[in-house]
């Protein structure tokens, strides 16, 4: 590990402004089409994961269980998702209704037009960077021992 080289800032404050700043980025793109983009990262992972209990899509998404319920709140409300009875009498299931999979078609076309917008911007070979180095953060910081042992 080199030593030598001192971060500058916060590195919460530096991601936190980047992911605002990008976030922002997507969504003037998804708005045309009435999407948030965590709207459509939602619909997204339940067309991909199938039915599914909230704790599970919370987890796969990274996100607390009580953002994930005021997130789908309106998802439920357009009638794109639907939350019913799970296998079990204390569970629910999220599952994506056909208008939510016509409105995720939809919001792809959106979501795609930013993603060529913003590796113009930046360049295709920053974002490649950017994503090896966000992949292996996350990884260290879901399990810590990766870390000791990438590095052995």
């Amino acid at each position: 590990m080199n030593t030598s080289i001192k971060p500058s800032g916060c590195t919460n404050l530096k991601l936190r402004q980047l992911t605002r700043m990008v976030t922002r980025h997507y969504d003037q793109h998804l708005a045309a089409i009435g999407l948030k983009n965590t709207q459509y990262a939602l619909l997204s992972h339940v067309l991909r994961l199938g039915p599914l209990r909230p704790g599970e899509l919370a987890k796969a998404m990274q996100m607390e269980p009580s953002t994930l319920t005021r997130n789908m709140q309106p998802l439920v409300a357009q009638g794109w998702l639907t939350i019913s009875a799970g296998g079990d009498a204390r569970s629910r299931a999220v599952q994506i209704t056909e208008a939510g999979i016509e409105k995720r078609e939809e919001g792809s076309q959106a979501w795609q037009a930013a993603q060529d917008s913003l590796q113009d911007a930046l360049g295709l070979e920053r974002i490649s960077a950017l994503h090896v180095l966000m992949d292996a953060c996350m990884t260290t910081l879901n399990d810590p021992e990766a870390e000791a042992t990438d590095s052995l």
